[in-house]
């Protein structure tokens, strides 16, 4: 990609911090420079581009840190409404993993390229400048796609102990095969080809697929080496009943989250998905240890169950808020969380506008260890994310958090930039055809859904 000249964008709003705590500013414009903010200022700086229309509310880069462009792709209006669940239970293991398998196996490298173009180009639109994306080795196209497109990338190859887990129809989990160190050595050749390109834009993040398929001497070899090369871990801890029944009986009644504390795994670079049969115990014991939960509330919703923000933090864990790959659109993940978190307390001062703003950027940073990243401060990173609030059913507008947390979607995405870079402009992709990517993407996802085993896992 080109590297980046210098921006200027007026804010009729601009969230910045003061002595931590949040500022909207008003009528201030952002001058960037190469891939950092210069300056903030009332008054029009001379820039390369200038972006000039009144309306926008101008905010750190939105952080995305748990998505899946490929799986999720796959289950796409096939499990919503209780379709496709057996027994009213997880479609992990009966779908998502092992449709994922086949498909990495049946698509050519360009269907696959094609998959995660097309779900970059849904993050981007959908307002996010940072992704974190754990995905089944196989798909090494997916930092191809974020390195051409812009995005600032957290690739995540899985490691499973069993990567073959089946369900049977009861919904009872099995297990087979050893690949710990198969994938390791993959994700070891991986981080040697993809670590810091373009400027540290993309990176790597460790990923031990899950605690019931990982087993101790994986995920205290996959810790210790993410520990060695400074990158963070992720994992997904308590997503399902299941999990949580397996892990205690192989482990002496341990929950997961006291598994991953007996290995040594817990700790401040861990960020573990989902956690939602983990006990009130078990989130203090990660708050203590300064591990973040990634909340993703819709991907839950959809089968009825609830993933509530407020009740994460509410432990004193650091909560932070991923799409999970289901509706890529962060805005509208970020209303899910406050609306789920105040039905389930009962309360309407909880989760509020601007603490899940913040879950999205300073606190999404925190997670990361990017202190350059999450906050519009002269010297920070040059990521931003630009919302229109000209629309009507934006207007009257008093508070300005308020609005993006509770009126505000996808639609309303004016601009996203990464490293200096404009890559969304009037919500529209700037270098690349959005409707052939879409395409693209749709057909290669479509000869999955074509597979006999395809129909029969969706037929349940």
């Amino acid at each position: 990609m080109t590297e980046p000249g210098t921006t200027a964008i007026f804010g009729s709003y601009v969230l910045t911090e003061r002595d931590g705590e949040q500022v909207v500013l008003r009528d201030h414009w952002v001058l960037t420079e190469g891939r950092r903010i210069a300056a903030f200022t009332t008054t029009r700086p001379q820039a390369d581009i200038v972006l000039d229309q009144p309306g926008r509310f101008v905010l750190p880069g939105l952080m995305n840190l748990h998505n899946h462009c490929f799986s999720e792709a796959v289950a796409r209006t096939h499990s919503e409404d209780g379709a496709g669940r057996k027994n009213n239970a997880s479609i992990v293991y009966t779908v998502l993993l092992p449709l994922t398998k086949r498909g990495i196996e049946i698509l050519s490298p360009q269907e696959r390229l094609a998959v995660a173009r097309l779900g970059i180009l849904q993050l981007l639109k959908g307002g996010a400048t940072t992704v974190m994306e754990p995905f089944r080795n196989g798909i090494p196209e997916m930092f191809d796609a974020a390195l051409d497109m812009g995005l600032r990338f957290y690739g995540a190859p899985y490691l499973f102990s069993t990567a073959d887990a089946k369900a049977d129809a009861s919904g009872q989990v099995t297990y087979a095969g050893d690949d710990g160190a198969v994938d390791l050595a993959a994700w070891n050749a991986l981080h040697a080809r993809w670590e810091g390109a373009d400027h540290g834009r993309i990176r790597m993040a460790m990923s031990p697929h899950a605690t019931d398929t990982c087993a101790p001497d994986l995920l205290r070899t996959a810790a210790a080496r993410a520990r060695e090369l400074g990158v963070p871990i992720t994992t997904h801890l308590a997503q399902s009943p299941g999990e949580v029944a397996t892990i205690g009986q192989r482990y002496d009644g341990r929950t997961p989250a006291e598994y991953l504390d007996w290995l040594g795994v817990l700790g401040p670079d861990l960020l573990a998905a989902h956690c939602i049969n983990s006990t009130g115990d078990d989130l203090r014991l990660m708050a203590a240890r300064g591990s973040t939960v990634l909340n993703c509330p819709r991907v839950f919703a959809r089968a009825g169950t609830t993933a509530s923000y407020a009740h994460f933090a509410s432990h004193g864990v650091r909560t932070v808020i991923g799409t999970d790959g289901y509706n890529m659109d962060l805005l509208g993940e970020v209303n899910a969380a406050a609306m789920i978190s105040k039905v389930t307390a009962g309360q309407a001062d909880v989760a509020t506008a601007p603490e899940l703003i913040g879950a999205v950027t300073r606190d999404a940073a925190a997670a990361i260890g990017r202190e350059d990243l999450g906050a519009i401060r002269i010297g920070a990173t040059a990521d931003l994310t630009v919302v229109d609030l000209n629309h009507p059913h934006l207007q009257p507008l008093f508070e300005p958090r308020r609005a993006l947390v509770w009126l505000a979607n996808r639609a309303n995405i004016d601009g996203v930039m990464v490293d200096g870079r404009l890559l969304l402009h009037n919500g529209a992709l700037l270098a690349g055809d959005e409707h052939a990517i879409t395409a693209a993407g749709a057909a290669a996802i479509q000869r999955i859904w074509d597979l006999p085993e395809a129909r029969a896992a969706f037929a349940g």
